[in-house]
């Protein structure tokens, strides 16, 4: 079933209240996922820095974690921590080593994803629960995507919650099933990806993003999709500046979009969008089958 739920802002002026927006969407809805919750936003751009979003079920795996790591790149890294994430900021180029570092020696964090502008919250729980421990509403940005799962396919776990991310920047959510991600996977691994989970989102997310790394726009990944992607589906997906919509041929998994001069929004259903801005004079449409939405900056 699932709940999905998205925000691009066109006007700066929104982009404080990204947070709380998002939130109330994805509290509207916790009965379409009530297992597990995620989100993703995008902000906090500083020029030449990265970061990087871990999670730990231990409070502890993240003491001493941000002085070791700059000890061992030689550069500093900052760590702000929310509840059972944290987010890591450095030099952009340390990124890969940071990265090789982490897996290395904290086998324990588990990394939710990697960019310039992305931090990623999930876990276990209730969403509007999961939205409050990481203080959702009071977050800010440009854009974000959040999820509310209801496992159908694999096991509750915080991994298995959405979005996933697999690329620099770029994550994905998603309502429905994939048929063939198995071969798939099979196929992407041969090419070098990696994979956490035997969730099927996690092969679309690598999937898109190893086209977009061939040099294919967030668009052109997406109508490519269409060929090599089978099952029923809605994909949000968000990347450093543009944000996306794809539905399947047949469309079976509801949506619904609302465009403003001010922002476009996303929900699996209307009521996710009813308390947003200006949404009585907003443009509302259910997104055709098989077409290709997205808005980049």
């Amino acid at each position: 079933m699932c709940g999905i739920v998205g925000l691009f802002i066109k006007d700066k002026g929104l982009e404080p209240h990204l947070g709380q927006m998002l939130s109330d969407m994805l509290g509207t809805m916790c009965d379409r996922g009530p297992d597990s919750a995620g989100f993703a936003v995008y902000g906090g751009f500083e020029d030449g820095f990265s970061k990087i979003t871990v999670q730990s079920s231990d409070p502890a795996g993240f003491v001493g974690l941000a002085d070791g790591l700059a000890d061992k790149l030689g550069a500093p890294v900052r760590m702000t921590r929310k509840d059972t994430h944290a987010v890591l900021r450095l030099a952009a180029n340390l990124i890969p080593e940071a990265r090789a570092i982490l897996r290395l020696d904290h086998p324990h964090l588990c990394i939710m994803g990697i960019g310039d502008k992305i931090e990623i919250y999930k876990e276990v729980g209730y969403p509007t629960e999961v939205a409050g421990r990481f203080a959702l509403s009071a977050m800010t940005g440009s854009h974000g995507i959040g999820h509310t799962r209801m496992a159908t396919e694999s096991a509750v776990t915080t991994m298995g919650a959405h979005p996933f991310s697999t690329g620099a920047d770029q994550c994905l959510v998603h309502n429905g099933s994939l048929s063939n991600h198995n071969n798939l996977r099979r196929e992407l691994k041969r090419r070098g990806m990696q994979f956490e989970t035997e969730n099927d989102t996690e092969v679309a997310a690598a999937y898109l993003s190893q086209q977009m790394e061939q040099g294919l726009s967030l668009g052109e990944a997406l109508g490519r999709g269409l060929e090599d992607l089978d099952g029923f589906y809605t994909f949000v997906v968000g990347t450093r500046n543009g944000f996306g919509v794809l539905r399947d041929p047949i469309a079976c998994k509801p949506a619904v979009l609302a465009e403003t001069d001010r922002y476009v929004a996303f929900g699996s259903e209307y009521r996710a969008l009813v308390n947003l801005p200006e949404i009585e004079t907003a443009k509302v449409w259910e997104p055709e089958p098989a077409t290709v939405y997205f808005w980049e900056r």
